[in-house]
């Protein structure tokens, strides 16, 4: 497991960051469309007419993802990914990578530590914290192929059999029989719809609690697009139907605003963290016992290094931890494996029409699918990718 002295010492060559494009073709023909285009997502900026809700996620449509590709001295390299390619790519490329290159392989915490004081001027997190995700799980992929051992091995070993999964959309029939025993569905109205918004929300969380039985755990997700008052609201309204958790439901810069929430709805599940980044800000929301969920994403939070310190004090507090969209990737499948404090696993970009198996929508080769509701994933080398230069190729934009 500890690797060779060669591989101990073994040095960073370069740092190659491209922009891609990530779009499964499925073979299959759905049977019905997916409901997911049917409802227009409430998002922050819906509170002004002039925003067009069709585009759904904002601010990042004309942006790739970033790719970063790490080689080692011996020709070995591993791949890690995040969001918002346009600006984060030249951070890594123009900030990072020119005092990372000669840095040792096996030095995750070196080289994690070196990004962030890097960011000092500018701060490490908000889109910093994505270029320093890519990199990071870049590094931990490369590190287990060195190493030979898969990820989930060199962050302690295997904890669980499998994970657990719910999947987040709209189709929630389509789910139950691919054999998920939880869902999540999102918040298409908002406080600006008012009273007729709300009305429109609890129809859709009856019809769906109605459609799945009682037996599966349903959540709901707002995105941050909710006020405090709404949010109180919402969960009074939602009460009969069982909610296990209120999820992201205002601004993630808002820690009175989660205090309040907290104090008003004393009975209600709560979960964040998707737009929290880096270690710090969960050390304060744990200290000041805002939510009962953490819920980082592993592309966007540090990458596996922040995610597992971010596990480790949840853990410390008595706090769960499901990452967010974290069986999407090897990345976060293989944090999910070996972190205790992880309960459930996140299935939710590019999840499958109905009728089309999910193994039609990966992203990247080499990822575990979900099987009746659980996963595991690979024990290759790294994360288990099964990509080539030729593949990076074919994606690059």
């Amino acid at each position: 497991m500890q690797g060779s002295p060669a591989q101990r010492l073994m040095k960073i060559k370069e740092i190659r960051v491209v922009e891609i494009e990530l779009n499964p073709k499925p073979t299959t023909t759905p049977r019905t469309p997916s409901r997911s285009g049917t409802y227009q997502l409430n998002r922050p900026i819906t509170r002004y007419p002039s925003f067009n809700r069709k585009e759904g996620h904002v601010s990042y449509s004309e942006w790739k993802r970033p790719a970063c590709i790490i080689t080692a001295e011996d020709g070995t390299w591993g791949f890690g990914i995040s969001l918002y390619g346009g600006p984060v790519t030249r951070i890594i490329s123009d900030h990072f990578a020119p005092y990372l290159v000669g840095e040792n392989c096996m030095a995750t915490e070196k080289v994690w530590d070196m990004m962030v004081r890097l960011s000092a001027a500018f701060g490490a997190t908000g889109l910093t914290s994505y270029a320093i995700s890519a990199v990071d799980c870049a590094l931990w992929d490369l590190k287990g192929k060195i190493l030979g051992r898969p990820v989930y091995e060199l962050l302690g070993g295997p904890q669980k059999e499998k994970i657990f999964c719910y999947a987040s959309g709209f189709d929630q029939e389509w789910y139950m029989e691919l054999g998920f025993k939880a869902t999540k569905l999102f918040t298409p109205w908002g406080p600006d719809q008012g009273k007729e918004g709300l009305v429109k929300l609890e129809e859709l969380v009856a019809t769906t609690r109605e459609s799945i039985g009682d037996n599966v755990d349903l959540m709901l997700d707002a995105w941050t697009g909710f006020d405090i008052e709404h949010t109180v609201r919402v969960c009074e309204t939602m009460k009969p139907y069982g909610l296990k958790w209120m999820e992201d439901y205002i601004s993630p810069d808002d820690f009175v605003g989660y205090e309040t929430v907290r104090q008003r709805l004393p009975w209600q599940t709560l979960a964040t963290g998707e737009h929290w980044y880096l270690p710090t800000v969960f050390a304060e929301a744990a200290g000041r016992r805002l939510v009962d969920i953490f819920q980082p994403d592993v592309l966007w939070c540090g990458g596996i290094t922040a995610a597992a310190k971010i596990c480790h004090i949840a853990e410390a507090n008595g706090i769960n931890v499901i990452t967010h969209g974290g069986m999407n990737y090897p990345y976060g499948q293989h944090l999910a494996f070996a972190m205790p404090a992880i309960t459930w696993g996140e299935r939710s970009e590019g999840i499958s029409a109905p009728g089309v198996p999910l193994e039609e929508m990966v992203k990247l080769p080499g990822t575990s699918v979900i099987k009746d509701g659980y996963v595991a994933p690979s024990d290759a080398p790294g994360f288990g990718l099964e990509i080539d230069e030729a593949w990076i190729e074919s994606v690059m934009v």
